[in-house]
Parts: structure tokens; C-alpha cells; sequence
């Protein structure tokens, strides 16, 4: 049960972190004053949302990182799985 815990440890904030950094991205470089539901409802239909899921994972990679060079490779195989999720997503958005 616990090497199910330490997963999950990893795969949890490795849902969360992309969603944050993504809400920080649109409130920092969107030019409009949508809030942050109203611009993924405006950049849904195009390719532009894949893109920004895209980035979005990339600070994951980094939280993979981290845990893989510290010996944690349940941490790191969770967060790599959460972040497979946002990666399908923006192929299929693409």
C-alpha cells in the first residue's frame, strides 16, 4: 500500500502543477480580460489549445526530474503518468 501511496504522491501534483502554470500563462499573456474558464471556452476549437497544453506539461518534465535524480522513482513514475494525460490531450488538439 505504500509504494501505492508514494505514486500517487507523484501522479497528484503532477495533475495539478500543468493547470497552475497554465492559469498563470493566460493570466500573465492573454492580452484579453476573460477570465480563465472564458479563454479555454475561446481557445478550444483551434490548435492553439493544444499547444498551450503543451507547454503547460513542460514544468512537469522538470518535477520528473527532480524526483527521478533523488531516487524516487514511484514519485517520478507518477508524475510522468499525469503528465502522459496532457500530452494526449494536446496531440489530439493539435
Amino acid at each position: 500500500m505504500e509504494k501505492f501511496n508514494r505514486f500517487l504522491y507523484g501522479f497528484i501534483p503532477g495533475l495539478i502543477l500543468p493547470a497552475l502554470f497554465m492559469w498563470a500563462y493566460l493570466n500573465q499573456f492573454y492580452p484579453g480580460d476573460l477570465t480563465f474558464f472564458e479563454a479555454i471556452k475561446e481557445l478550444f476549437p483551434s490548435p492553439l489549445l493544444g499547444k498551450l497544453l503543451m507547454l503547460s506539461s513542460m514544468p512537469n518534465m522538470v518535477f520528473v526530474f527532480v524526483f527521478y535524480k533523488s531516487d524516487s522513482f514511484k514519485l517520478a513514475s507518477g508524475a510522468m503518468v499525469s503528465g502522459l494525460v496532457y500530452f494526449i490531450a494536446s496531440v489530439f488538439m493539435l
